[in-house]
C-alpha cells in the first residue's frame, strides 16, 4: 500500500473530529431563532463567515463552502483514485457553478455569493466558466466527462448533469454505488411523477444505464417502484405516492450516513474509509444546514430526523 493511502486515510479519519455530531447539531435546530443556533457554531469547524445577524441562505452556504474546504483538502493527501473518489463525490458543487453560471447566461443578475471555489475538484468547471452562450455551454459539457445534458435549459441541464454525476459515481466509486442509484431513482422520480417533467433523451438513457430501461419508462410511480433494481428500490420503499418524496431524502441520507460509519471500521488502507470520511462529513453538513433552516422557523419542526443520523 502507498504512502498517498496512508496518509490520505489517516487523514480522513482525523478531518472526523471536525463534525459538529447529531446531538449538538439537534439541539441547534430546536434553538428558539438563527441567532442563536449560529452562536452555537462559534467555536467549531463551522464557525467561518457566520457572524451574529447572518441570514439563513448565506449561513447554509458558508456551510457548504466550509465542507467544500475539507474535501479539497483531504483530497491533497490522496492518490490519484482517491482524489477522483472525492472530485465524483463532491460533483454536486460544480453543478451548482454550472446552473448559476446559466442562469446569468440568460439574463438573471449574478448571485450574492460567487462561485465555489473548486480547486482540484473541478472536472471541467475552468473552460465551462468561459462560455457565453447556451449552447456554448451544452457544446462544451458535451466535450468534457459531464457528456451531452440534453437540452440548454436551467431544467435539462440541471437533471442531466445529476444523472451524470450519479452514473459515473456508480460506475467509479462501488462503495457509493447504492447512494448513486438511489440518488438517481429520486431525481426521476420527482421529475417524472410529482413534477410531470419528461427526461430529455439522452438524461433518459443515462438514467437508464443506473436504473434499468422498465424503470425509467415506467407509466406510474408503482410501476417505477416494482421495476427499480435492488440498488435503487431501497430508497423509495416507504414512499407509495410521488408527493412523499421528500421523505425520502432524509432516508437517502440515513443510508449514506450508516453505510459511511461501516466503511471506516477496520483498518483497511484504500478507498473504502476515505469515502465513508466523506460521506459523513457530508451528512454532518446536511443537518447543519437543516438545523439552521428550523432554527430559523422557531426551533419547531421534524427534530427527530437527528436522532436516526450518525
Amino acid at each position: 500500500m502507498g504512502a498517498g493511502w496512508v496518509a490520505g486515510v489517516t487523514r480522513a479519519r482525523a478531518m472526523l473530529s471536525r463534525r459538529l455530531g447529531a446531538v449538538a447539531t439537534r439541539q441547534m435546530a430546536a434553538a428558539g431563532n438563527l441567532d442563536e443556533a449560529l452562536k452555537s457554531l462559534s467555536t467549531t469547524g463551522y464557525r467561518h463567515d457566520l457572524e451574529p445577524g447572518t441570514g439563513l441562505a448565506a449561513a447554509q452556504r458558508s456551510v457548504s463552502a466550509t465542507l467544500l474546504w475539507q474535501l479539497r483538502v483531504l483530497a491533497g493527501w490522496l492518490p490519484r483514485e482517491g482524489a477522483g473518489a472525492v472530485r465524483l463525490l463532491a460533483a454536486g458543487y460544480e453543478i451548482a457553478n454550472i446552473q448559476e453560471h446559466l442562469r446569468v447566461l440568460a439574463g438573471a443578475e449574478p448571485g450574492l455569493y460567487g462561485e465555489y471555489r473548486l480547486g482540484a475538484l473541478a472536472t471541467a468547471w475552468p473552460r465551462l466558466s468561459g462560455t457565453r452562450s447556451a449552447a456554448a455551454l451544452r457544446r462544451a459539457l458535451a466535450a468534457s466527462a459531464w457528456g451531452d445534458p440534453g437540452g440548454e435549459t436551467l431544467a435539462a441541464v440541471a437533471v442531466g448533469l445529476r444523472v451524470s454525476a450519479a452514473a459515473r459515481t456508480a460506475a467509479a466509486v462501488p462503495q457509493a454505488r447504492f447512494w448513486a442509484a438511489g440518488r438517481v431513482a429520486l431525481l426521476v422520480g420527482r421529475e417524472v411523477f410529482l413534477l410531470g417533467r419528461r427526461l430529455t433523451d439522452t438524461s433518459a438513457r443515462r438514467a437508464a444505464r443506473v436504473l434499468g430501461p422498465d424503470a425509467v419508462g415506467a407509466a406510474s410511480f408503482a410501476d417505477f417502484r416494482r421495476h427499480l433494481p435492488t440498488t435503487a428500490r431501497w430508497v423509495v420503499s416507504e414512499v407509495e405516492d410521488a408527493a412523499d418524496l421528500w421523505r425520502a431524502e432524509a432516508g437517502w441520507w440515513t443510508r449514506v450516513g450508516v453505510d459511511g460509519g461501516a466503511l471506516l471500521r477496520g483498518s483497511r488502507l484504500d478507498a473504502s474509509p476515505v469515502v465513508g470520511a466523506v460521506a459523513l462529513l457530508s451528512v454532518d453538513a446536511w443537518q447543519v444546514r437543516a438545523a439552521l433552516e428550523l432554527a430559523a422557523r422557531g426551533g419547531g419542526g421534524p427534530l427527530e430526523v437527528f436522532d436516526e443520523l450518525v
